[in-house]
């Protein structure tokens, strides 16, 4: 698997939050979610989108490509088992979603897999 950025990975992953949430996803929803300025979200769009893992229509429509969804998919699945994780350890909700955004990128899948087996036998 090719590794990329873990910014790149959070873009992704937000996209594809905010197309599960709302209809069209444009520059400005990624903007207010991420809190980040509207040129530093206009570069990475054009990065992702000559990565192909994007598409942007000509009204500004971004939706994520075949790739774009693997990724943030995987990204997005990581996120929610080691936040749920753990909150069910005792640690406070949004330290939890704050810490497993940085423990998703970093561990392995093979890891993964075993805490998802984990979580599975453990009724999670």
């Amino acid at each position: 698997m090719v590794r990329i950025q873990k910014s790149a990975e959070d873009y992704l992953e937000t996209i594809l939050i905010l197309s599960r949430r709302q209809q069209q996803v444009r520059s400005i929803d990624i903007v207010n979610e991420m809190n980040f300025s509207k040129p530093s979200v206009s570069i990475a769009m054009k990065n992702l989108r000559e990565k192909g893992q994007i598409h942007m229509d000509a009204d500004g429509h971004i939706t994520l490509t075949e790739d774009g969804y693997k990724i943030a998919s995987r990204i997005y699945e990581r996120h929610l088992l080691i936040s749920k994780l753990l909150m069910q350890i005792g640690v406070e909700e949004q330290t939890a979603l704050e810490e497993a955004c940085r423990i998703e990128h970093d561990i392995s899948q093979d890891t993964f897999e075993k805490l998802k087996d984990w979580t599975a036998r453990q009724g999670f």
